[in-house]
């Protein structure tokens, strides 16, 4: 009897995994896998490079490569959460790249213009001219050492 009672609910629960939208694309969109696997790799090999016994910190912030896998885990998440959305939406949002991209073209100018003070002065120069080279030289002449007879002693 339990037997058949537990058979009830695994088909219960195999016909309900049938009528979920999220499952039946898991099983249909190869791209969906594919991104997921990437994730679930990368991080896996980011977290290796963590729990390697340096302090978590220092590795996020020195680690390049612990540094680019965390970017391709999230890349690659970011792909399959978009990869769940329906076709009409992930269509509907590609259109605006060219001003995303032009947007990040912007920001990133802003903030090498900010950090690099090499190419500010050549951007400067560029726009106002190059700065002139200016040597102070004075046209007046300088006081002479007169003897002056306010608070001298008077001999």
């Amino acid at each position: 009897m339990a037997a058949k009672d537990s058979i009830g609910k695994a088909s219960a629960a195999a016909h309900a995994a049938q009528q979920n939208q999220y499952v039946r694309r898991l099983l249909e969109d190869e791209e969906l896998r594919g991104n997921l696997l990437a994730a679930y790799a990368t991080a896996r090999s980011a977290y290796g490079r963590v729990s390697n016994g340096k302090p978590a910190a220092k590795a996020l912030f020195e680690d390049r490569k612990l540094q680019r896998e965390l970017v391709e885990t999230a890349v690659a998440l970011r792909e399959a959460g978009e990869a769940f959305k329906a076709p009409q939406q992930r269509a509907r949002k590609r259109r605006g790249g060219a001003g995303r991209a032009l947007l990040l073209v912007l920001v990133g100018g802003a903030l090498a213009l900010a950090l690099s003070e090499g190419l500010r002065s050549k951007v400067l120069d560029m726009l106002f001219g190059a700065e002139e080279e200016f040597d102070y030289s004075s046209t007046t002449m300088p006081a002479q050492d007169a003897p002056s007879s306010v608070g001298a002693p008077a001999s």
